[in-house]
């Protein structure tokens, strides 16, 4: 088993430009995922109105022209993955990386991440920037992480989106991606979806998974192997107001999230300044992504009912094994288990 993440330095014996920096990546990372959509959308809307509207009437004939580029692959740019803002962002929660098993790069593979959290934030840093080093751990493998459809809409978010690999969850996205000619493609989801956002409970891990047969059918048709992943700690880098299933207010973010694709939540962090304030920067608890071994599946361009809730079944197995196995190593109490939903 294998570890990546650097050496984490007590907060007392890191420099205070080093601190500095940690909180400002961090602090980064949830406006740029609170805030780009709405802002850019604003900002390209606000142009026209403005001496500089050219710009905006080009980039929208450009976007017409491009509608279709992140159903395509999209085009990623690995001197993204590889800026130091992604270490900072690493060091400041810690992040760590650890590996289990060997991923062939002859193979394709479909990555079930769980928990999906607020944001994600241990899957986005681990795999789809460099800041744990992935390319290094798993040679070969080309990693596209997926998101909401809706995402790829907001003009200039989406196409920094696709600047680190990302692309839609949806099926042509999908079949697009593994039916390249070259083996070692890694599509990664997030299995819970916005919905097991409303789920990001602190100490808890409920997941998701009992109904969500999509990805199990998406690997049968394409070979992929099946890989489990959990990230722990992911719930716990924020605080979360959870509303009683049956409440007006749950059934609000039910409806907002089928009508949209995401779940309003309410949740907080501490405060950049004082830690016993309330604020938007995350608390810096460590967060461990854990990748498991992979579960070779046979191809079936048309998988039955029961090929399907075979596979399905073996994979949470596999999850809840990973689970027991790194829990207590994580922080995670012996007595506590996973719960699908």
């Amino acid at each position: 088993m294998e570890v990546s993440g650097a050496s984490q330095p007590s907060v007392t014996s890191k420099t205070p430009w080093k601190h500095y920096q940690e909180i400002m990546a961090a602090y980064q990372f949830v406006f740029t995922f609170l805030f780009s959509g709405l802002f850019f959308s604003l900002l390209v809307i606000f142009l026209l109105f403005t001496s500089l509207w050219p710009i905006s009437v080009l980039y929208l004939v450009w976007l017409y022209l491009d509608w279709d580029t992140p159903n395509k692959g999209g085009r990623c740019f690995h001197w993204m993955k590889n800026l130091t803002i992604w270490k900072h962002l690493r060091d400041y929660y810690p992040i760590k990386l650890v590996k289990t098993a060997e991923l062939p790069p002859d193979q394709n593979y479909v990555v079930g991440c769980h928990p999906h959290g607020i944001m994600s934030t241990g899957i986005f840093c681990n795999f789809s920037t460099e800041g744990n080093g992935f390319s290094k751990h798993f040679p070969g493998l080309r990693i596209w992480q997926t998101g909401l459809n809706s995402l790829f809409w907001f003009p200039v978010y989406r196409d920094y989106l696709m600047s680190y690999g990302m692309c839609p969850v949806n099926r042509q996205s999908l079949d697009f991606v593994l039916s390249q000619p070259q083996l070692g493609q890694a599509v990664i989801i997030t299995i819970g979806g916005a919905h097991e956002a409303l789920y990001s409970i602190p100490g808890q891990h409920c997941l998701m998974l009992r109904d969500r047969k999509g990805f199990v059918r998406l690997a049968l048709r394409h070979r992929a192997s099946l890989l489990p992943v959990y990230s722990f700690g992911e719930n716990d880098i924020f605080r979360f107001k959870a509303f009683a299933e049956g409440s007006w207010q749950y059934r609000c973010q039910v409806i907002f999230k089928k009508l949209l694709g995401f779940s309003p939540c309410i949740f907080w962090g501490r405060g950049l300044f004082l830690a016993n304030s309330w604020g938007l920067l995350p608390f810096a608890v460590p967060i461990t992504t854990v990748v498991g071994r992979p579960i070779p599946v046979p191809r079936h361009l048309h998988p039955t009912t029961d090929e399907v809730d075979h596979y399905h079944a073996v994979y949470m197995k596999a999850l809840e094994q990973l689970f027991e196995e790194h829990k207590e190593s994580c922080g995670v109490p012996a007595s506590t288990h996973l719960t699908f939903i």
